[in-house]
Order: C-alpha cells, then structure tokens, then sequence
C-alpha cells in the first residue's frame, strides 16, 4: 500500500504538468492509457506515436481513474506530501447510467416468494434488504450477529484464492465492517436459518466439516464455505426459476433502499443500513418506491411476512 502511493506521490509534482497535456482536458481523460500512463509517455517524448491517434477511453474508465486520482491526491494533502489537489482541475466526465436497473419492488418481492423454501433464502434477503456483496454474506458468522441489540457487523469474507482454495479473509475497510441495523424482518429468517443449519448438521452427521472458528451462518450441506462464485449461479437459477427480470447479484444489492421503505424500516436505521451521510438522501429514496406498478407489492410482501415455513 505504501509503496504504490510513494510512487504516485513520488510523480505529484509533475501532476500539474501531466493534467496540461493533451491527454487531459475539461471532459476528462483521453488517449491510449489513462492516469499514470500518460505521465510517462510525456517524459518518454512519446505520446505522438500512430497507435496513439484515434484512440479514446470510455467515459467510465475515465471516470475511474480520475476518481483514483483525486482521492489518492486528497490523501497526499491530508498527509502534507503535496500542498494542493491538482486533478480536481479536470471535470469529471458524464458516465451513463448501466441499462439494467435493480428490481422494484414487486420483482424483488416476488422472487423472495419463489425462493422461500430454498435454503440459502436467508442469504437472498440480506443481499436484497442489507445491500451485502455476496463475498460478505457468505463470510457473516453467527458471532457477528447481536439478536438482543438488533443488528450485524460483517467482519469476514469468503474469497477463492489461486492455489489455496476458499479462504476466509478480513474485509478491507473499516466502512465494510461497520455495524449495520438488523431489521425484524432479517432477523426473523436467520433464526430460520439457524434452524435449518442445525438440521443439516445432524444430516450430516460424521462428515460435517466445519473450523470452530468459522461459524458460518451460510455453509454448504457438510459445513464447508460457499464459493461466491457458485453463489452467483445458484441466484442466476432461482432468478430463472422466479420468472422475474434477471439480473446480477451486485445489481440485486442495489435494490435496498426500496425494500426497505416498503418494510417500513425506520428512515434513520435505513440511512446506517444504506450508509448515507444525510437522510434527506434516504428521504429521497423513501418517497420514490411506490408508484402504481408497485401498490401490489404490499399485499405480496404481507403474505411473505406472515409466511412461517423454514427456508
């Protein structure tokens, strides 16, 4: 970490230099290589080469590197490495939104039902109602869950690495492990879910195999870590299986803020669980979700909740 950011640091004087060079300019970042890249070429003298005619960055790409850029400077400032943040000079450039959009509420909800009696249903409504990456539910362990005080502190993730396997690993930030507001409605089906675990660790009898100090909430049949990746292809099928409009696990997550008005969870416990700086941004969310397409989507979701069977 350190390394890489001396490095950058290291060139920040040069900074001012690189952002007047043609690959800079008020809509962003332009040529064959965004950032560091282009730096470079200007020392080389070699930016003027024929491969470099022609050619353009996606607006994304320069978004993010721009975005690397400045917070990489602000932290240099922060630390007194360098005096101002000279790529806020360069606008940001307009990103278009994905095509594909989270679910509403009548698709999230609907494909909650369709998934009920699956036995990683649980894992399906923390990725929907807490806005959990998938690595992050299947690293969550009972020890990070206070049902007395109402809510989760995901510490833990589930990583497959090249050579080793699945691991479990530290999440990377403190942002990620902040503690999260546990609504009733998620609380009601981990208790489920435990449940259902301790079942299938009696099945398993002999052959359940799981470290003590892992104390999965989400294991396979025999104990063991759940591939992520593999639980993107089981969410695929149960997406087909629902009949709803498919879409991505990370997608999927986005679909929070929605659900989460029409559990009627307090706005302020939803601002911590979306994690954002004012609640007039969960306002804004809360007085969005429903429009006419959605109003079935209450009688859907009260059928759901009163719905006992163990997924």
């Amino acid at each position: 970490m350190q390394s890489g950011f001396g490095c950058l640091v290291f060139n920040a004087g040069r900074t001012d230099a690189v952002l007047q060079d043609r690959h800079f300019d008020r809509c962003g970042v332009r040529g064959d290589r965004a950032g560091a890249e282009a730096g470079q070429r200007q020392d080389r003298g070699a930016g003027d080469g024929p491969g470099d005619r022609g050619r353009t960055v996606g607006a994304s790409a320069r978004f993010e590197v721009l975005r690397v850029l400045r917070n990489a400077l602000n932290r240099a400032m922060r630390e007194e490495l360098v005096t101002r943040n000279v790529a806020l000079l360069v606008d940001m450039p307009k990103v278009a939104k994905d095509r594909d959009t989270a679910w509403n509420a009548r698709e999230a909800i609907a494909f909650l039902r369709s998934v009920r009696a699956h036995r990683l249903y649980a894992a399906c409504v923390l990725v929907l109602v807490l806005g959990l990456r998938r690595s992050e539910v299947l690293g969550l362990r009972w020890q990070d869950i206070d049902f007395e005080a109402g809510h989760c502190t995901p510490v833990k993730q589930v990583q497959r690495v090249k050579g080793v396997g699945l691991v479990l690993k530290d999440l990377k930030t403190e942002s990620s492990q902040a503690v999260l507001p546990l609504p009733e409605f998620c609380a009601r089906v981990l208790e489920e879910r435990r449940e259902l675990q301790e079942l299938e660790r009696k099945i398993a009898g002999e052959h359940w195999a799981q470290a003590p100090d892992q104390d999965l909430i989400f294991s396979s049949e025999h104990g063991g870590m759940i591939d992520p990746v593999g639980f993107s292809r089981t969410f695929d099928r149960l997406v087909k299986r629902a009949g709803v409009r498919r879409i991505t696990v990370r997608l999927a997550r986005h679909t929070c803020g929605t659900l989460l008005a029409f559990l009627k969870v307090h706005p302020k416990v939803a601002q911590a669980i979306l994690r954002h700086s004012q609640i007039s941004m969960t306002m804004d969310v809360y007085t969005h979700v429903v429009g006419d397409s959605e109003r079935e989507a209450v009688g859907m979701l009260a059928e759901l909740l009163e719905d006992p069977l163990i997924g």
